[in-house]
């Protein structure tokens, strides 16, 4: 399992499209964590057949995307991935009480205490508080989903295998092929990723050199234009990543669903009870959610709660004052049928009388 420890980063985005292709980009600063301390692994294993070389890697962060090709769209970047901290998030909640209004049988206290529970409810949900128990804060904002998407019709993929592992990272291959085949059930494209840390037999590579090595693997190792393939490269100091989709991917995988399954891989990266096939298979499995589904405003819920709240204390007002009233008007007929009626002269009698009999009648 891998080590995971914050860092820092800085950011910059851009991007540009045409009618055949698109592509935008991210760079960061220095990297200032890794992964693994720098452990050797001298297992291999690959999904797409065949043995590969041992080799020697110290296990560092790297998403991002830039680049396009003539008929696919090809991202590439300098990314660093942004720095997270464990933190723990606690609630606690409390109860209030009041003394209630002149004959409101305590309603001015009960709406209190509702209003207090909804307000702590309101901070809650809009600050993410449920959400966020339990997991590492690693400041990642995930991209909003803005577009409905369809995922690419069934007999579009010549189905392949899903990843090759130069390196040896990934010792449970199910987990890791349970995010991705979600992803490929949910999208429509198949994912694929590819872990090395060499490129054309170079340790260091240029980002031209990534660039030409993504789309001349695109090509070995599919027919079709539904793939989406991650070029995960690591040596060192060294990452890259560079992603590929077909023409048809593209569709679906356009520069937004782009950003927001790089922003998981960011966002996970730094969970440290995650194994690293864990971490990939999360990142696709959640990032095909997002992608799939338009992101709804973190507002909406909150509104709905100051709605709900304005509403309570509206009808306990009313509530409360309808009472009010009415124990007012019981407690002037009450002193008015206690008065002695010597007190009063004969036309001040006769319309006590008048009034109690309506009042009776009433």
């Amino acid at each position: 399992m891998s080590k995971r420890s914050g860092g820092s980063s800085s950011r910059s985005s851009g991007g540009s499209s045409s009618s055949s292709r698109s592509s935008g980009g991210r760079s960061g600063g220095s990297l200032s964590s890794s992964r693994s301390g720098g452990s050797t692994r001298s297992s291999s294993s690959s999904s797409s057949g065949g043995s590969t070389p041992s080799r020697t890697s110290n296990k560092k962060p790297s998403t991002g995307l830039g680049g396009s090709s003539g008929k696919r769209i090809s991202a590439f970047p300098f990314r660093v991935p942004t720095s997270g901290v464990r933190r723990s998030v606690s609630t606690s909640s409390g109860s209030s009480a009041a003394a209630g209004c002149a004959g409101c049988g305590g309603c001015s206290g009960i709406g209190f205490g509702v209003i207090i529970v909804a307000v702590v409810l309101v901070i809650l949900v809009s600050s993410g508080a449920f959400s966020s128990c339990g997991r590492t804060n690693t400041n990642v904002e995930i991209t909003r989903s803005t577009i409905a998407r369809e995922p690419l019709p069934k007999g579009s993929v010549n189905e392949t295998p899903y990843y090759t592992d130069e390196l040896g990272w990934i010792n449970n291959q199910t987990t890791l092929l349970d995010g991705m085949r979600y992803f490929y059930q949910k999208t429509g494209v198949q994912p694929y990723l590819f872990i090395t840390d060499t490129v054309n037999g170079s340790h260091f590579p240029r980002v031209e050199d990534l660039a030409a090595f993504a789309e001349s693997l695109y090509d070995d190792l599919f027919t079709d234009e539904a793939h989406c393939l991650l070029v995960f490269f690591e040596y060192g100091d060294a990452y890259m990543d560079r992603y590929v989709c077909g023409s048809q991917a593209k569709t679906v995988i356009d520069d937004e669903a782009a950003d927001i399954l790089l922003d998981y891989i960011d966002k996970y990266y730094y969970y440290e009870g995650l194994s690293d096939e864990e971490f990939y298979s999360k990142a696709f499995r959640d990032a095909a959610d997002r992608i799939m589904t338009v992101t709804r405003s973190p507002w909406i819920p909150v509104f709905i709660i100051i709605g709900i709240i304005a509403l309570i204390a509206l009808l306990l007002f009313w509530w409360s004052n309808v009472k009010k009233q009415k124990n007012i008007e019981a407690k002037r007929t009450q002193e008015i049928l206690n008065t002695p009626l010597e007190t009063f002269g004969d036309k001040e009698v006769d319309d006590l009388a008048k009034k109690y009999q309506e009042d009776k009648e009433s």
